[in-house]
């Protein structure tokens, strides 16, 4: 049987879930839902004030990255709009950090994407 995988961004992670839960109560059983980013890790769970905060790079206070492999990566990073905020990018779809993959059979594939849609999924 041929099968279709889509790829689904999401402002909010509520958003997403509510598109899994839909696509599954459908009869979708691949359906994923994770958190992705520009820069790899969480970054800091815990900071009061970054004045006096300890905090290894720029990048990992407004990035949330996380750079083991040494400082050079986290300097790049700190050159981002995120970072410096000196620049405004002003696209909406930037922020679309939450994916949902589905792997859904060919014939019902256009019926899950709408169902991603409705929710507010950007295939």
């Amino acid at each position: 049987m041929k099968e279709r995988n889509i790829l689904a961004g999401f402002q909010t992670m509520d958003e997403a879930n509510k598109a899994a839960e839909q696509l599954r109560n459908a009869g979708f059983d691949t359906v994923q839902v994770d958190t992705v980013g520009q820069f790899p890790g969480d970054g800091l769970d815990n900071i009061t004030n970054p004045i006096t905060g300890e905090f290894s790079s720029l990048a990992k206070l407004t990035a949330a990255g996380d750079f083991p492999s040494g400082r050079d990566a986290s300097i790049l990073a700190a050159a981002s709009p995120n970072a410096s905020g000196m620049a405004d990018r002003d696209d909406d779809n930037l922020n679309s950090n939450v994916l949902l993959t589905a792997v859904v059979p060919e014939d019902r594939g256009d019926e899950a994407t709408e169902m991603i849609r409705s929710c507010g999924g950007m295939v």
